[in-house]
């Protein structure tokens, strides 16, 4: 567990070591926000959607009889705002994407290649993780927002069809819980998230086990540690945000 800690302490200060190359590295950077940012989008979409709507309806079946159905708007955006979309988005992410570059890299270990890159002098922190948590970190924000944004179409959807509210009974209610405050909290919350797998994606890798065995453990543990952080990571930020 020490040796753990103390592994993932280096790699953290190797990177913000490689800080100073940013501008240098930016088509690295730029690949990355593509590859893990907007080939994401539509599965992060479809959760949003299919979130919003579970919320519309539980909120009614459990709210239903003690207030008035005119606020449920509200009432969903902002659970969905301050918790859901930042926290199922990076749920999503961790698994499509961090599992991801803990295979990656992980495979370039097996393989050598990270030894190769040594050998030519060339920095595998600066080339291979810095670009990658950057480009999931800055993207972050962006997914949640599309994630937000297709929950309350979802939460309005079942609001319309199946609970008798007008549009402008549905986003009336949304103006007037709206603050500012707790979208800014979510994007703070989700820009945290993707840091958190990307470093843990890009630890695992690079410390990966020997053999395919290694590698299948690596990335397991990636998605289980990255969830947990996850939710851990909530909780507090919950505490020092709202």
């Amino acid at each position: 567990m020490l040796l753990s800690l103390g592994r993932f302490g280096y790699l953290v200060w190797q990177l913000l070591g490689s800080f100073r190359y940013i501008l240098r590295d930016w088509r690295r950077i730029v690949w990355q926000m593509d590859h893990s940012g907007i080939r994401s989008i539509p599965l992060v979409l479809l959760i949003g959607a299919f979130s919003g709507a579970i919320m519309a309806w539980q909120a009614a079946h459990q709210f239903g009889s003690m207030i008035s159905l005119s606020v449920l708007g509200g009432q969903v955006t902002e659970a969905i705002m301050m918790e859901m979309a930042p926290v199922l988005t990076a749920l999503v992410v961790s698994g499509r994407i961090g599992a991801s570059m803990t295979a990656e890299i992980g495979s370039m270990k097996l393989s050598e290649q990270i030894d190769a890159l040594r050998t030519m002098s060339i920095d595998p922190v600066r080339y291979l993780v810095l670009p990658r948590v950057l480009g999931l970190t800055l993207m972050m924000p962006t997914l949640t927002v599309f994630a937000l944004v297709t929950a309350i179409i979802g939460a309005y959807g079942v609001s319309s069809y199946f609970l008798d509210l007008t549009f402008q009974t549905f986003f009336s209610s949304v103006q007037d819980f709206f603050r500012i405050k707790d979208f800014v909290g979510g994007l703070i919350k989700s820009t945290i998230f993707g840091m958190i797998i990307s470093l843990v994606g890009c630890y695992q890798g690079i410390y990966t086990g020997r053999g395919a065995s290694g590698l299948g453990e690596a990335t397991i543990a990636s998605f289980v540690i990255s969830a947990v952080s996850i939710l851990a990571g909530d909780f507090l930020l919950w505490i020092i945000l709202f």
